[in-house]
């Protein structure tokens, strides 16, 4: 391994992990709380500490104004997160997952962390990708690549199968998002052939219908609209997350709320939820993995019994209802050779070591494809009429990158002095419902008849999802070239450089007290949901843990962190 190795990242929309080769095999690196897992959650404490996963997610119960979740659905637009007296953008909320993230590496490894590989959607449009690159920036890392989620994944499976010869499709679902693609294996070489998706469907969405047909219940039996109370809400949507956890392995369960604070009345809610009437709630959610899957199919030119294997990836693929719906489309049962959770860190610690050029992956090739179409705005005359807003693609969804391609436009005017050139990225027919990635305006042309002026256009995607525009226009002997990178959601150099000064002077919750910090978080959120014997049980554990914490006393602050830590577990366990 060289002196400063090339870690693999899976920054996700709930979860996000940390991996690296080692003896031959990716290995996802545990947290300082010793978890493979960091929540992507941030919260800032009233002492202006910032709290970075395990503590920040515990908070989002009890603290919901001042913690920020889900923050990576908003990379690439110019949304605000507001925390308490403080702003940001979501690549500086990733920056701080990310940085916590290389802090643990660093740890586990015993060496600096300077570079990674990073994961995203693979539906995950330019704009999503370069904000992912400025967060990795301002977090201190150098990010020369980006893999598509379902790539890393099958790359992690490949890196196990690489004998076989097979064509395998990847249902990814994970918290934020849902991929699909299609891939074959032969020979240690792993040809993605089709991707699709959806960025705005995950396990979030999950608990967000569970929460609001709950809502629904309480509404009606107290006349309470808990939808505008920030922490009704959050205590609503934490417990129908859980549901959906106990409903993968139990048929029914229920959601309790004690004392629940509805808008000053303090109401009690005790609602029963079966697998059944659950999967109803989700049904259109599920409906949407289905279309994504059978356009990849389709531009893969295959059919369902053409695929080999499927395989899912992603935590939100363990609620039986999606393995149920995978079987049904392929007629076949689902497989889980990989970690669900674990896949997609494992596969960037293959890409990671890939591009370190390690003798343990020396036989592997990955190819990938693009998953959007790119092109730009054209009009076409018809008569005496000109119609606008028509989409011309150059670079069509599918094609192996890296790629190069062109098409030919030309002026529609006489003596036209100049040419904007509007890049757009979808697959719609009309520019304007799709996404508007760059405008470059092509000036000083001289004046000469309509059509005469021909524009070459030129689009080059590397696997880094960076595109490349070249205009030539040989009968002027000019040529021009633009690199599509500063948009509004996505942070120029200096902005990431203001904001990489702005992280250094954040109070940081120290690296070696984030298990008390946890703990503590963790109790307080289960505070909330206790009543009785167990409250007064609980609350008394946690006044002792913060009396040792300010007494700084050692042998004390074991003593009780083994106390609370037991009935926290306990009472969680009762619970579920």
């Amino acid at each position: 391994m060289s002196a400063s190795p090339i870690v693999g990242i899976d920054l996700g929309t709930t979860y996000s992990l940390v991996a690296v080769l080692q003896n031959g095999a990716p290995a996802v690196i545990p947290n300082a709380l010793g978890e493979l897992l960091t929540p992507s959650a941030v919260s800032l404490a009233t002492d202006g500490l910032v709290l970075v996963g395990a503590p920040a997610r515990a908070r989002a119960t009890t603290h919901p104004a001042r913690t920020a979740l889900a923050f990576k659905r908003d990379m690439g637009t110019d949304r605000k997160y507001t925390l308490g007296d403080r702003t940001f953008t979501p690549p500086e909320l990733s920056a701080l997952v990310l940085s916590s993230l290389k802090k643990d590496a660093e740890a586990a490894l015993g060496m600096p962390i300077e570079e990674a590989v990073i994961t995203v959607p693979a539906y995950f449009g330019d704009l999503q990708r370069q904000a992912t690159r400025a967060a990795g920036a301002i977090a201190g890392l150098k990010v020369e690549r980006i893999i598509n989620e379902p790539t890393a994944a099958a790359l992690a499976y490949g890196l196990h199968e690489r004998k076989r010869e097979l064509r395998a499709i990847v249902l990814d679902l994970g918290g934020g998002t849902f991929d699909v693609t299609v891939l074959q294996i032969m020979e240690g070489v792993i040809e993605i052939q089709a991707s699709a998706g959806d960025a705005r469907l995950g396990g979030e969405d999950f608990d967000t219908a569970l929460a609001q047909q709950v809502a629904a219940r309480i509404n009606k039996a107290h006349g309470v609209e808990i939808q505008h109370m920030p922490l009704a809400w959050a205590r609503l949507r934490g417990a129908a997350e859980l549901a959906k956890h106990r409903l993968t392995d139990a048929e029914r369960t229920r959601i309790v709320l004690p004392d629940l604070d509805a808008g000053g009345r303090t109401i009690q809610v005790d609602e029963p939820i079966d697998r059944a009437e659950a999967e109803e709630v989700w049904a259109d959610l599920l409906e949407r993995i289905r279309a994504p899957t059978v356009r990849a199919l389709r531009d893969a030119g295959l059919a369902v019994r053409d695929v080999d294997e499927v395989l899912l990836v992603g935590g939100s693929t363990r609620m039986p209802c999606v393995s149920h719906l995978a079987a049904q489309l392929f007629g076949r049962l689902p497989l889980r050779k990989l970690p669900p959770d674990e896949a997609v860190a494992q596969g960037a610690a293959v890409q990671a070591a890939l591009k370190e050029g390690r003798a343990e992956v020396e036989d592997m090739v990955v190819t990938d494809v693009v998953p959007f179409s790119m092109g730009v705005e054209m009009a076409n005359r018809f008569g005496e009429r000109v119609v606008g807003d028509l989409f011309a693609p150059i670079l069509e969804r599918g094609t192996i990158i890296p790629a190069s391609r062109e098409r030919v436009f030309s002026t529609m005017a006489d003596n036209q002095p100049a040419i904007d050139i509007h890049v757009y990225q979808g697959e719609h027919s009309q520019c304007s419902k799709n996404q508007k990635l760059a405008t470059y305006r092509l000036g000083s042309l001289p004046p000469m008849p309509a059509g005469r002026i021909a524009i070459a256009v030129r689009f080059t995607y590397d696997q880094n999802g960076i595109l490349e525009i070249d205009l030539n226009m040989d009968q002027l002997k000019r040529k021009e070239s633009f690199v599509v990178l500063q948009r509004p959601g996505v942070l120029s150099e200096a902005e990431v450089s203001a904001a990489r000064e702005a992280m250094a002077k954040l109070k940081l919750h120290p690296r070696d007290a984030l298990p008390n910090a946890t703990l503590l978080a963790r109790g307080d959120a289960l505070f909330v949901e206790l009543t009785g014997a167990a409250r007064e049980q609980l609350g008394h554990a946690l006044a002792k843990f913060r009396a040792a914490l300010d007494q700084q006393q050692t042998e004390l602050i074991e003593e009780v962190r083994t106390l609370l830590t037991a009935i926290i577990a306990m009472h969680r366990s009762s619970q579920q």
